[in-house]
């Protein structure tokens, strides 16, 4: 059994064509490639959509994803959550699975922890109200002024972030495993590492100063995530992935 990790795929999923990763030509269902959030294949719900979540489940392996900045949450969260590997998830199709917020799993004998979400970086104009009267002139003067913006349940989320139940899930999960984790799979990182690879670039929120939290008290051998479109390692136990495929020894 084998796992292998990668980054944000928006729904471009070329990266997992036979000829860009051969290794599953030797794969089964039990063998596993996970997506540090942005997946990307949770959006639309159009046509091509389904015929590319349908593509992945005739896979060889099986396909997880923690959440990201970047997920239609108006259309996930429509799909029934079960227990998987000692964890909650949502079957998008049976072999595509959202590993949800909180949830530690036991997968090829590893824990890993996982906290998918992250802030949006490209709403520095603002999030548009679709229903709001002066919506198309707005999003016409935007557009002409090439601004950064999006749009309420459309292309933006406030699930974007976690809840407090959700924060609440997670440090409950954390403390019943004692702090103690083989691997931690997010979209964003703590702040403190967030500001070391990008020296303030990035803001810090509730979740990168929980992510702080749980870097200080919990044990783990690497802590992977995406969102930030660059392959670096971090002091070295943080691993930011984009298009970089690794497999997990």
């Amino acid at each position: 059994m084998a796992i292998f990790i990668t980054g944000d795929t928006h729904g471009d999923f070329g990266r997992l064509q036979p000829a860009a990763f051969p290794e599953q030509s030797n794969l089964t269902k039990e063998d596993y490639l996970i997506i540090c959030g942005d997946f990307g294949g949770v959006w639309d719900g159009g046509d091509a959509e389904q015929q590319w979540l349908d593509w992945l489940e005739t896979r060889s392996f099986t396909t997880l994803f923690v959440s990201g900045n970047h997920e239609n949450y108006d259309l996930l969260r429509n799909y029934p959550i079960s227990q998987w590997h000692g964890g909650l998830v949502q079957a998008i199709r049976p072999s595509v699975l959202h590993l949800m917020r909180g949830q530690l799993y036991n997968i090829c004998g590893k824990r890993i922890f996982t906290m998918g979400g992250a802030s949006s970086h490209d709403i520095r104009d603002g999030v548009l109200e679709p229903d709001a009267p002066d919506y198309e002139q707005k999003i016409r003067q935007l557009n002409a002024a090439g601004a950064l913006f999006r749009v309420n349940h459309r292309s933006w989320w406030k699930e974007e972030l976690p809840s407090e139940d959700e924060y609440r899930t997670a440090k409950a999960t954390l403390d019943k495993a004692g702090w103690d984790v083989d691997y931690i799979i997010t979209h964003c990182c703590p702040s403190s590492i967030q500001g070391t690879f990008s020296g303030g670039l990035y803001q810090r929120d509730a979740l990168t100063d929980f992510f702080d939290e749980v870097q200080e008290r919990c044990k783990f051998r690497y802590w992977f995530f995406g969102h930030y479109h660059e392959n670096m390692v971090v002091e070295k136990k943080f691993v930011m992935l984009y298009e970089q495929m690794i497999r997990l020894k």
